[in-house]
């Protein structure tokens, strides 16, 4: 099977870099007549996988928006991630979970296992107890070729303290957490004639600069790129928000795209696709 790095790549080549982030926020139940329920939140989620098939090659389920549910949450998100995946669709987890030892190794058993309920493509995890703390996950991923993507700069204002931090000790002294996490994962991605299956979360709303992380160290990294829409960012200025990595991107829409509803999904997803191809071939 090929690897996720490699799926991915193909998948930017056919359908494109956009990737529908599934996020049943309670509005946007209220906006498309569905009960504020897990009931609801399946119902959304499907009527997104149907839309995004065909249109997008990539959606990113939010966890929290199923959890908020309970148990009969996680059973409608585990019908999501399989339609989704069952359409053909490279299905992101964005579980932003983290931890060490044998608990973070249940987390990545729970996400990339072939046949868990809850198998996803990819997954989100923080690096908040190291890049090394996710050893087990990252091997994981590597042997059921699957992605991972570390949090390294995100698209919230709060966190900009913390990852602009410098760190004072190590081999990395004087660098920022963010680049650092970044020159970590460049380390688990050494063929830079192909995108590898680790990659990092780095937002459409912050300054790469400001968080010392440098194009180098992301040749061969894919970038989960959150804060396109209402957070921001905006789709046409990608290249030069990510240089000459901008190839590397997968941009994460949400509710600028959910808010067409469930009638108008589809065509808000072909043009805001075709606006980002528009601006990644300039």
């Amino acid at each position: 099977m090929p690897s996720f790095g490699e799926r991915l790549a193909d998948t930017f080549l056919t359908r494109g870099h956009l990737c529908l982030g599934i996020d049943p926020h309670s509005f946007l139940l209220e906006e498309w007549g569905l009960p504020d329920t897990a009931e609801g939140a399946r119902e959304f989620s499907l009527r997104a996988v149907e839309a995004a098939a065909g249109t997008v090659g990539i959606v990113k389920p939010q966890v929290a928006f199923f959890e908020r549910h309970g148990s009969a949450g996680y059973a409608a998100l585990e019908r999501v991630l399989a339609e989704a995946r069952a359409a053909g669709l490279l299905v992101i987890a964005d579980a932003k979970r983290g931890d060490l030892g044998s608990s973070v190794a249940a987390y990545g058993e729970a996400w990339l296992t072939p046949g868990s309920p809850l198998e996803a493509d990819a997954m989100t995890v923080s690096a908040y107890q190291g890049v090394g703390s996710l050893r087990s996950v990252i091997a994981r991923a590597s042997a059921n070729d699957k992605g991972v993507f570390i949090l390294a700069a995100t698209s919230n204002p709060e966190a900009s303290e913390t990852q602009t931090a410098l760190r004072d000790r190590g081999e990395l002294a004087g660098w920022t957490v963010a680049a650092s996490i970044v020159s970590e994962v460049d380390l688990l991605n050494p063929d830079t004639d192909r995108l590898g299956s680790v990659g990092v979360v780095i937002g459409a709303t912050v300054d790469a600069v400001d968080y010392g992380i440098t194009a180098d160290r992301l040749l061969s990294t894919p970038i989960l790129a959150p804060g396109f829409g209402e957070q921001g960012a905006t789709l046409t200025d990608a290249p030069e928000l990510y240089g000459e990595v901008a190839p590397n991107i997968i941009a994460s829409v949400s509710r600028g795209a959910l808010r067409a509803g469930a009638g108008g999904l589809r065509d808000a997803l072909r043009a805001q696709r075709d606006e980002l191809a528009e601006a990644l071939a300039r």
